[in-house]
């Protein structure tokens, strides 16, 4: 299948990423798959006990997800997901993907504690031993605004910062980086940065579009996933 995008590092699919397995060629799987949590973007301007329709496709369950990571295997992962769902199959540690903006995560606080938490499992073979950097990867600039909308680098509901992308890529074995749900291109822009090469999927044609226009760009990006 032709590439949506390509350059000398990152080589960008659009399509479902289980019938698109190119991605499957690559080392270490990076990625920001649907949780499986039913997750719709709320609307400001709406009640605020009505949501309106916009979601994340396949979001409904884990099956996606796991789907894809059964296709992966054993190879070294590591995934986002939500901190209230079982881990997937495989995880050998969970870690905290920690907002740390002051304005992050305030839709749908719960006692007057933000949602600026998420999981990052480590899954499949890694190495093991003693001592290593903190399992809490915190991000040092803003990805998200008051209301809970991304405001920035793409506009994708779960955007995610690229200095934690980054962080993570430094962690991972050698070698090419997968992304199966590329969304507005956090890991495959980190990748980039980095000096990796890296394969990516994305569903929705608005999003590798997104992503082709910050790949182009040919500069290196250091704000938001």
């Amino acid at each position: 299948m032709k590439p949506y995008y390509r350059d000398d590092s990152v080589t960008l699919y659009h399509g479902d990423c289980l019938e698109i397995t190119s991605w499957l060629e690559a080392d270490v799987l990076v990625t920001d798959p649907p949780y499986g949590r039913g997750w719709r973007q709320g609307d400001l301007k709406r009640p605020r006990n009505e949501v309106s329709d916009v979601g994340i496709a396949g979001d409904d369950d884990t099956g996606t997800r796991d789907k894809a990571l059964a296709l992966w295997g054993c190879r070294p992962a590591v995934v986002f997901g939500d901190l209230m769902l079982a881990p997937p199959v495989g995880t050998k540690l969970t870690c905290v993907y920690h907002k740390a903006h002051a304005t992050s995560g305030l839709r749908g606080a719960i006692g007057g504690v933000r949602r600026d938490a998420e999981a990052i499992y480590l899954i499949g073979k890694w190495r093991s031993g003693i001592g290593g950097r903190s399992s809490l990867f915190t991000a040092r600039r803003r990805a998200s605004g008051a209301d809970g909308l991304v405001r920035e680098f793409g506009g994708h509901p779960h955007v995610k910062a690229g200095d934690v992308m980054e962080q993570l890529i430094m962690q991972c074995p050698p070698g090419t980086i997968a992304d199966p749900f590329a969304g507005s291109g956090s890991t495959l822009v980190a990748a980039r940065n980095l000096g990796r090469k890296a394969i990516g999927v994305e569903l929705e044609e608005r999003y590798c579009e997104i992503i082709a226009k910050r790949l182009d760009q040919m500069c290196i990006d250091l704000g938001g996933a």
